[in-house]
């Protein structure tokens, strides 16, 4: 079994709801068990600004699928609850975002899956939900979410 945790974001149609059945569909994958779900924060968007607020959050998962079997249920999730990732601007609005953060200790650089997330580090809306699920939690090659948390703090 591997400790997973992933990032869940919506900024369209009914954002909660989406969230919610996400985390839904996460337990009912084969060999999994959800561990904890964080509270869901309403933030900027990131990037393309240009586009409405959302609702994100984090799981964390206990599971037997390695990373990619997690990523291909990950990307079916999206499509069954009508996430379409052809057409429309990279980083736009979307129905249901689940991202891959962390997988273990793993650290894995592969065409189409990148762990830890390449920009976790970087992006309060990803941390905070990683924080509150677990304080002391270490970003593999980066460093404890706290520590993350305090540079974007201290960053003018």
């Amino acid at each position: 079994m591997a400790r997973a945790f992933i990032g869940l974001g919506s900024n369209l149609g009914d954002r909660e709801a989406a969230l919610g059945r996400a985390v839904e569909a996460l337990r009912r994958l084969p060999g999994t068990e959800v561990r904890g779900v964080s509270s869901f924060r309403d933030t900027e968007p990131v990037g393309l600004r240009d586009q409405p607020r959302f609702l994100n959050g984090a799981v964390e998962l206990e599971t037997e699928l390695s990373p990619l079997e997690l990523l291909e249920r990950l990307l079916a999730i999206e499509r069954s609850l009508g996430r379409d990732r052809r057409g429309g601007p990279p980083g736009g609005p979307r129905t249901l975002d689940l991202d891959l953060l962390l997988y273990g200790r793993a650290q894995i650089a592969e065409p189409g899956l990148e762990v830890p997330h390449p920009r976790l580090h970087e992006r309060r809306f990803a941390l905070e939900p990683l924080a509150e699920l677990d304080p002391a939690l270490d970003v593999p090659g980066r460093g404890l979410v706290k520590t993350l948390l305090s540079k974007l703090d201290s960053a003018p």
